[in-house]
């Protein structure tokens, strides 16, 4: 199946007399008729349901649509994007060990990196996108477990060469994790350019409703975990009767290992309702994608037109520098643009304000038009050279474009565009 028609079909196909649209599961146990199959999925609950903390119907039939959408062997869905993120590290690092990540990535994720997982004793050493590969290399550490970037970047909309990133971490025998929330699998499928492991906030154009927060993680099944740096998953695992997860589950192994232990311990699992929300924005999702590209890089075009506008940041326009990336790695540069106001903070704000449409929130990739200032709101917790590389300028505008007439979208910029200028 292609992409537009997995986003229908993938996932739960009903069979005789079963119910055309995915039924909700709202269970959080399910009933055995001995202790002897309780005890035997115990020790390995991927042999059945047992508890809604690992696993539920619904949630389920979701993981298979998104991992059949990414290429992948399988996906775990979370309660957040930041959950997804957090897992996906905490699954093959521990206390000691590092990991590398560009530092045009979303501002929470530098949160998480920077702060939370340095108090478990993880470190994260920053490398610019823009690096050499000799300054690349020279980032690795003996205990280096993965590689971190956005496909693109929030709100930087920095394009990440996929091929180069996965080439070098390959030859350090490390995975490549990939954010591919602003592309999602429509625009961007990582796996196919040599990425490991692929991450969604699936709150953003996944559900596309504002309805629900979610994340989840999805396994390329590419990976060769047998290096001798992966002791957690190669290694028999004592909370799992010495299960080893590569030997038991060969190319699942990092998705199972996530399920079994980790998802265990965090109990980070959606409720099947957030997940039926979820399918029904995932059906629409080829389509949506389509139109919010083709609405963006009209209101790109007369953004960049504008006298208002110092700079504008969109990889679907061919003055960007990310442009040829975008050519190569994207199927549409998606809808959200950030672009900087002459006038810096006060003209941003000023701008903001005065808009009718567009919805000033903290929120993106939804299906109505919206904007947010990432300098003092979601990156507001950050240095000032900390947004500096992060790719922030204090009047830099997150714009999403959404799924409205293109022409009210571009009506709305132009009343806040006046606004500004009556106060020049």
């Amino acid at each position: 199946m292609r992409d537009e028609t997995k986003c229908l079909h993938a996932g739960y196909r009903p069979q005789n007399a079963e119910p055309r649209v995915m039924p909700i599961v709202q269970s959080i146990t399910y009933v055995y008729d001995s202790t002897e199959e309780v005890a035997a999925v115990f020790d390995d609950p991927m042999k059945s349901l047992i508890y809604s903390r690992f696993g539920n119907p619904t949630v389920m039939a979701v993981e298979r649509k998104i991992a059949d959408l990414e290429g992948g062997v399988g996906a775990l869905c979370t309660t957040s994007g930041q959950a997804a993120t957090m897992m996906s590290i905490l699954n093959i690092c521990s206390a000691g060990d590092s990991i590398i990540s560009t530092p045009e990535i979303y501002g929470g994720s530098i949160n998480l990196l920077s702060f939370t997982l340095k108090k478990l004793g993880i470190e994260c050493i920053y490398v610019s996108q823009d690096a050499n590969d000799e300054e690349f290399h020279a980032a690795f550490r003996p205990n280096t477990k993965a590689v971190f970037g956005e496909t693109l970047a929030n709100p930087a909309l920095t394009v990440l060469d996929i091929e180069r990133f996965a080439r070098i971490a390959h030859e350090h025998h490390v995975p490549l994790i990939v954010d591919n929330t602003f592309a999602t699998p429509i625009l961007c499928k990582p796996f196919e350019f040599g990425a490991d492991i692929v991450v969604h906030s699936t709150s953003k154009y996944m559900d596309g409703h504002a309805l629900q927060v979610g994340g989840v993680i999805v396994d390329s099944g590419n990976f060769d975990w047998n290096s001798g740096n992966f002791l957690d998953i190669t290694s028999p695992d004592e909370s799992y009767h010495g299960i080893s997860y590569t030997e038991t589950y060969g190319k699942s192994a990092y998705i199972i290992k996530a399920r079994m232990q980790l998802m265990r311990d965090f109990g980070v699992y959606p409720a099947a309702h957030s997940a039926f929300l979820l399918n029904i924005g995932l059906e629409t999702l080829a389509v949506r994608m389509k139109q919010y590209c083709e609405n963006a890089i009209q209101v790109a075009r007369y953004l960049e037109s504008s006298d208002c506008v110092e700079s504008i940041i969109y990889p679907g326009l061919e003055s960007s520098p990310f442009y040829g990336l975008a050519q190569k790695y994207l199927k549409g540069a998606s809808g959200v643009i950030s672009f900087v106001l002459k006038g810096g903070k006060e003209n941003a704000i000023r701008f903001m304000n005065a808009l009718q449409l567009a919805s000033n929130e903290v929120h993106v990739a939804d299906i109505r038009t919206c904007v947010l200032h990432p300098a003092s709101e979601t990156h507001r917790q950050l240095t000032d050279g900390q947004l500096q590389a992060a790719g922030i300028h204090p009047g830099m505008i997150r714009l999403s474009v959404g799924l409205e007439n293109v022409d009210d979208i571009i009506e709305d910029l132009n009343i806040g565009f006046n606004a500004v200028n009556r106060m020049a």
